[in-house]
């Protein structure tokens, strides 16, 4: 039995509210021991799907997703290839990603100011979500994500765990732990769907914190580092080409004007 640590609420540069490249979210995720993210932009895919694709490569497990605007909040799909309906009403959201055969979770439900789903919508909707976000580590006082454990309790909902970190630092600061039996985006998503899920986030003590928010701006800086030296590569090579070009082009028109040379007709 495999025990895997998933943070499967992540926001790539693609986001508007985003601000790091997917491999580098990658590279966060297995510097502090995660097993997966799942990359869920909002209303864009194009980035997860990537990750998705590159995450072998990091020794994680691939899963796409998307944080998808419905009509009545903001909704988790994982572990579908495509970007939903958006602007739907929640439970035609949620039928949608059941018929794609991914995972519907709903993350901060009730914190309006985050788009998050209200109590009501949320208990009347059919079919219902697969799982509720019960734990969100970018929340100041908890009174919300008590919240909505007790509604998952209650509603008979598994409840997972997430990061939502919007920065690299903050990756990995809430997760969801489960049991498989295989290291795959299935044996993950099935997990999800049959809520054998445990959810792990506490508040991170200032020291560690620091130390892996410090951790996470040296990657970053290294990344940005190597992006712009292979960028200045690049852009010296095409200058380089550019002035041989240009040289060249000189020298015959040079050559034609010194010996009355025209092209043929």
């Amino acid at each position: 039995m495999n025990r895997l640590r998933i943070d499967p609420h992540v926001h790539s540069e693609a986001s508007y509210d985003g601000h790091e490249p997917v491999e580098l979210l990658l590279k966060q995720a297995a510097e502090v021991g995660l097993d997966g993210i799942v990359v869920t932009d909002h209303d864009r895919i194009e980035a997860s799907l990537r990750a998705a694709e590159l995450a072998p490569d990091y020794g994680l497990v691939g899963i796409p997703g998307v944080e998808v605007s419905t009509a009545d909040g903001h909704l988790l799909a994982l572990g579908v290839r495509a970007l939903p309906p958006r602007r739907q009403p929640l439970s035609e959201t949620v039928r949608w990603v059941h018929g794609e055969g991914g995972v519907a979770v709903v993350p901060h439900p009730f914190q309006r100011l985050r788009h998050g789903v209200p109590r009501r919508v949320l208990a009347d909707c059919t079919p219902a979500p697969h799982a509720v976000e019960t734990y969100n580590s970018w929340l100041v006082t908890g009174i919300k994500n008590r919240r909505a454990r007790r509604f998952a309790e209650h509603h008979g909902l598994p409840g997972v765990a997430a990061s939502d970190a919007h920065r690299v630092g903050y990756v990995g600061r809430a997760y969801t732990e489960i049991d498989t039996k295989a290291q795959t985006a299935e044996s993950v998503l099935e997990a999800f769907r049959t809520g054998a899920t445990r959810v792990r986030g506490q508040r991170t003590p200032v020291t560690v914190s620091t130390r892996h928010y410090a951790a996470g701006a040296a990657r970053k800086s290294g990344y940005y580092a190597r992006a712009g030296a292979l960028q200045s590569a690049t852009l010296a090579r095409t200058g380089a080409l550019r002035s041989a070009t240009l040289a060249r082009a000189g020298a015959v028109r040079t050559a034609r004007s010194l010996y009355d040379i025209s092209p043929l007709s």
